[in-house]
């Protein structure tokens, strides 16, 4: 069995939140694979399925973020699994919105619901972080994580959603690389593991090396065509052509 926790806070008024992003990715997982209604247990709500031939339980912690291990914790010694067998979505601030990564271990990189999993489950479970990109100032990050996310946001964290509930049997079976491929695509991203490749730089006839060094000449590193290319140009008010 492979148990998926969606981190968030319970109650309507925190349904919007950025914080909320692990609770939306589970429940689009449960919209898209026919799993049980939800269910109280574990100081949670939980949901079983099936996912490419594994059982699933999907669980997202009703305790508020900070306490998330409690339940998690309780669901993972219920079955006799480890940490293992857990994968935990959360957000994260330290990503560009709709960027995700991936990896077994690590640190709770200041995270209150990673670091109640660590202390109630171990350290060794898989962790898909979605960004949702840092307000500027740590001053700000309290009313970031706690604020819904705006209309211009779901141009990427809907596809994003939904390509994570079609794929989620890369999730179950594993198969990071190519999850975090199908998840790039559908932003607008590239694939991680395709990087683009930059021109040779060649000097122009007539140019000195100083204007060859300016930044308008240098390579472009952001998408410029998908969902996340028209956030962009909205946010900054960039038009085609435009460098």
């Amino acid at each position: 069995m492979i148990i998926i926790a969606g981190l968030g806070n319970p109650g309507g008024q925190h349904a919007g939140n950025r914080h909320n992003i692990g609770f939306m990715a589970v429940d689009a997982i449960h919209r898209r694979h026919g799993f049980s209604p939800w269910a109280k247990k574990f100081k949670g709500l939980i949901s079983e399925g099936e996912i490419a031939g594994d059982k699933v339980l999907l669980i997202k912690p009703q305790t508020f973020m900070n306490l998330s291990g409690e339940s998690v914790g309780e669901a993972l010694r219920f079955y006799k699994l480890g940490p293992e067998s857990l994968i935990a979505i959360y957000d994260e601030l330290d990503l560009l919105p709709g960027k995700a990564r991936i990896k077994t271990g690590g640190g709770h990189g200041g995270h209150n619901g990673i670091k109640s999993l660590d202390a109630h489950c171990g350290r060794e479970y898989r962790r898909l972080r979605l960004g949702i990109g840092h307000p500027g100032s740590k001053e700000r990050v309290h009313g970031h994580v706690l604020g819904d996310f705006a209309k211009i946001d779901h141009i990427w964290l809907d596809p994003l959603l939904d390509a994570l509930a079609d794929n989620a049997a890369m999730l179950v079976k594993a198969e990071d690389s190519q999850l975090m491929n199908k998840l790039a695509l559908a932003t607008g991203a590239k694939p991680d593991d395709a990087p683009a490749k930059p021109a040779k730089p060649q000097k122009p006839v007539g140019q000195s090396h100083i204007r060859q060094a300016r930044p308008g000449n240098q390579p472009k590193i952001l998408p410029t065509t998908g969902p996340m290319a028209d956030m962009l140009k909205r946010m900054f008010g960039k038009k085609d052509g435009e460098e």
